[in-house]
């Protein structure tokens, strides 16, 4: 092969092995699939001095996946370009019916030098970190809701109703534990149903404190705090967004951004006639999760509320008007939108994508 000054390196990565294969920038080069290679430093080093061989500057290609963004950092700290594209945004012939690893690395070799890829950005060390964490508070979050669901269907078999509104709350907890079943049995099977909700709200409010004590060594606390500056956006919603975000400023128009988030709606458009169906949901699901539950907020009357009035008391003026401003524009489009017959959903989404 000649010498070229690019050479793009395709990586099917995996626990135990990453597939490699290369191909000159030369128009009409071959791809050349070099085998698999380790996942030590000592490997990724030697196949390194063998590729700088052929080409002096590296373009590297790898899928995002379960083994996150290591390899992203160290091409990148040993002087090389290195790309992590989603899996659903790769090019793909819907004939092709043959998945090897040496397959995929020579495709996304020859996609990297024709530059039908895209990639995504690769977070820092900290903010993996608070990405992390935000994740981690999901899994109690969606294990707590289904154990409350089971309590309160146990809770209807004996026809009995509970007299508090706000389930899973302390005070509704603490009365969890005078409640006695006519049977030692069904009394038995009700405390087994009582246990995974009070364990999960304690893993939950563990992951909550840490969450925020997070913030203070992070690198957008500034962010944070600006963000919380909008109804419906607490501290988790503000740090979930904003570890699954990253810097903001690599986003050109507010455009880019919610198609980062997956909030655009699909359209189908041939000729004269065009439709727009559902969320594309292609972007960041946990950050689009986060802004959509803030922005169930704007479904009531503008309203400064105490939790809000503390959160904007250490902001600048400017920001605590630009906050008054979106609740009333906010809540205004809202009702709009409503009285047109759209459901609550639909339009809590327009608000979370505005």
């Amino acid at each position: 092969m000649t010498q070229s000054s690019t050479l793009y390196v395709g990586m099917e990565g995996h626990k135990e092995s990453i597939a490699v294969a290369s191909v000159a920038q030369a128009h009409g080069a071959e791809v050349v699939a070099l085998g698999p290679i380790g996942t030590r430093q000592c490997a990724m080093d030697k196949l390194l001095r063998h590729l700088q061989s052929k080409g002096p500057q590296l373009v590297c290609v790898y899928e995002a996946g379960p083994c996150g963004y290591w390899l992203y950092r160290y091409l990148t700290k040993k002087g090389s370009v290195c790309w992590v594209v989603a899996p659903s945004l790769i090019p793909k012939q819907p004939g092709d019916r043959v998945k090897t690893d040496r397959r995929d690395a020579r495709h996304l070799a020859r996609l990297m030098r024709s530059g039908d890829l895209t990639p995504v950005s690769g977070p820092a060390v900290d903010d993996d970190a608070s990405r992390a964490l935000s994740r981690a508070r999901e899994d109690p979050l969606r294990e707590l809701k289904a154990a409350k669901r089971r309590l309160k269907a146990f809770w209807l078999r004996p026809d009995s109703r509970s007299t508090g509104r706000a389930h899973g709350s302390p005070a509704h907890l603490r009365g969890l534990s005078e409640v006695g079943c006519p049977t030692p049995a069904q009394q038995l099977g009700f405390q087994e149903y009582v246990q995974p909700v009070t364990a999960q709200t304690a893993r939950l409010q563990r992951l909550e404190h840490e969450l925020r004590a997070q913030v203070t060594t992070w690198r957008f606390p500034p962010v944070v705090e600006a963000l919380q500056a909008l109804r419906g956006v607490q501290c988790t919603v503000a740090v979930t967004t904003g570890a699954a975000l990253g810097a903001l400023t690599r986003f050109d128009t507010p455009r880019q951004l919610m198609h980062d988030l997956g909030l655009t709606p699909s359209e189908y458009a041939s000729g004269p006639r065009r439709q727009q169906g559902s969320l594309t949901k292609t972007g960041n699901a946990p950050a689009r999760r986060a802004l959509v539950e803030g922005a169930w907020a704007y479904r009531y009357p503008a309203k400064v509320s105490r939790p809000l009035q503390r959160r904007l008391a250490k902001l600048p003026a400017a920001l605590q008007a630009l906050s008054w401003k979106a609740q009333v524009r906010l809540g205004k489009r809202y009702r709009q939108l409503m009285a047109q017959g759209k459901h609550a959903k639909q339009v809590v989404v327009a608000m979370a994508r505005e």
